[in-house]
C-alpha cells in the first residue's frame, strides 16, 4: 500500500482517482502537477469546477449544457427550428456540430433504454420531445444514436411514439460501425452519416 507524506495529498489523489479513466497513479501526477502550479492558477482551476457544478444549466427545451434557460442553439434564428436531431449525450452535440453539416436542433436524451442497467423510457426526455413534436412546428426528428442494441431499441420505441404525428422520422445513415458510439465518431463518416439520413425502417 502507497504511503502518503501527507494527507491533504492523499485525499486530492483519493478525489482525482473517482474520475472516470483516471487511475491511481494518473491521480497521483495530476496532483503533483497542480502542486507545481502557481496558487492563483490552481485556485482558478478549482473556481472553474465549483462554478460548473453550481451555475451550469441545461436547456430547458432540448436538455443540452448551456450558460442560460436556453441553449445556443435553440435560441439561433439561423438554425432550421423545424428539424430535430435526437442524440444520447451531450458528447454526441459537440461531435455532430465539429461536422459542420447540420444546421437544425437538438434534443439529448440523456442515455439509451437499456433493462439491463435498469434503464427505461421513463427515466429519459422522452416525453418532452413528444410534446416538443406535438406542437406541430417541427417538419422532421433525425434519430442519431449510436447503432448499438441499445440505441436501436430506443430508435424503435421513439419511432412508436411518433409514428402517429405527422412528422418524417429519419434515421443516419450506417456509414458508422456496428456497435460504435457516436461521440468517437470521425467527422467526416459522422457528417456523411448525417447528410445520407434515410427514412427510418421498422425492420432494421
Amino acid at each position: 500500500m502507497l504511503h502518503y507524506p501527507s494527507q491533504l495529498l492523499e485525499r486530492a489523489v483519493d478525489e482525482f482517482a473517482k474520475l472516470p479513466g483516471i487511475g491511481s497513479k494518473t491521480a497521483m501526477r495530476l496532483v503533483l502537477h497542480l502542486l507545481r502550479q502557481d496558487v492563483k492558477a490552481v485556485e482558478a482551476f478549482g473556481q472553474s469546477i465549483i462554478r460548473l457544478r453550481q451555475e451550469v444549466k441545461f436547456c430547458h427545451i432540448c436538455h443540452n449544457i448551456s450558460d442560460t434557460e436556453t441553449c445556443d442553439i435553440c435560441s439561433n434564428p439561423r438554425r432550421d427550428q423545424s428539424t430535430i436531431c435526437v442524440v444520447e449525450n451531450i458528447q454526441d452535440v459537440m461531435a455532430i456540430e465539429a461536422t459542420q453539416q447540420y444546421r437544425g436542433t437538438y434534443h439529448v436524451l440523456g442515455g439509451v433504454i437499456s433493462p439491463m442497467d435498469g434503464i427505461g423510457p421513463s427515466d429519459l426526455h422522452i416525453q418532452s420531445l413528444v410534446e416538443r413534436v406535438a406542437q406541430g412546428y417541427i417538419s422532421e426528428v433525425i434519430l442519431a444514436l449510436s447503432p448499438t442494441m441499445e440505441g436501436d431499441t430506443t430508435n424503435f420505441y421513439l419511432y412508436r411514439k411518433l409514428s402517429d404525428s405527422n412528422v418524417k422520422i429519419s434515421v443516419i445513415a450506417r456509414g458508422i460501425a456496428q456497435n460504435d458510439e457516436l461521440q468517437y465518431t470521425d467527422e467526416v463518416t459522422l457528417g456523411r452519416s448525417i447528410v445520407n439520413r434515410t427514412l427510418f425502417n421498422v425492420s432494421i
